[in-house]
């Protein structure tokens, strides 16, 4: 279904003559804390240094690397998200690279934003976990799929230097097992990290027009489903025929 804000996505977005380039896997995370109007979600200013948005304000995030799909987990993702984030994957489709995709955010979050999130390790378990989790078995945490939810999934359009399939993952605050001092984290790509009602979010002049409309997914969401249930539909937006278009998973 193409909505108009979905076509005014594609005209806002679409940018430059770049040759077809495949979109890489990628995935963010929405860390919501609180209830209703009340809710909010924690951003960043990625670093002008960035060829990629310099200086939007986005979610905590990355493409996925390969060794996301090598990770020991706590608790694996609920059966009914993990049957959406596999559906209309394009190439491999296996439980690994499913896995990646919450791994990736995870990663990236603590890179980002210097935050942990899973849960606390019990003594007797053996962490095993590989690159870019090396901080995680030294606090002692585990990453924990379970709370996690779908929330959307993009498409960068074409035409464009980069592109990314990214799916957008929202997980609840009380996730976060253990946080590194200063309110950030060891890349330092993010800064001005704060956390923002979703109002506040969506005012933010410097935020991609993806990232605005995810933001309205969420509150139209949370209105009528406030614990975010696992079958709720997810909007899959993707480029075709000089549009986006919008579907749901």
């Amino acid at each position: 279904m193409k909505t108009g804000l979905a076509a005014k996505l594609g005209k806002d977005e679409q940018a430059g003559k770049h040759p077809y380039i495949r979109p890489k896997d990628a995935a963010t995370l929405l860390i919501l804390d609180g209830k209703g109007k009340d809710t909010r979600v924690l951003m960043g200013r990625r670093h002008m240094r960035h060829t990629f948005m310099p200086g939007k304000f986005v979610f905590p995030g990355g493409r996925l690397d390969p060794s996301d799909s090598r990770i020991s987990l706590a608790h694996g993702y609920h059966p009914v998200v993990e049957e959406k984030l596999a559906d209309r994957l394009k190439g491999p489709r296996s439980e690994a690279r499913v896995r990646a995709f919450a791994l990736a955010a995870i990663r990236e979050t603590f890179e980002e934003a210097g935050l942990f999130i899973g849960r606390k390790a019990e003594a007797e378990e053996n962490l095993r976990l590989g690159k870019g989790f090396q901080e995680f078995i030294e606090h002692g945490v585990l990453p924990d799929l379970g709370p996690l939810r779908f929330i959307a999934r993009a498409i960068t359009p074409p035409n464009r230097s980069r592109r990314f399939d990214t799916r957008f993952l929202a997980v609840p605050a009380s996730a976060i097992a253990a946080s590194l001092p200063g309110g950030t984290g060891p890349s330092g790509e993010l800064e001005d990290i704060a956390w923002l009602t979703l109002d506040e979010a969506r005012a933010m002049e410097e935020l991609p027009m993806i990232t605005r409309r995810i933001l309205q997914d969420l509150e139209e969401r949370l209105a009528h489903d406030p614990e975010l249930a696992p079958d709720s539909p997810v909007p899959f937006y993707y480029y075709r025929n000089g549009d986006f278009q919008r579907e749901y998973l």
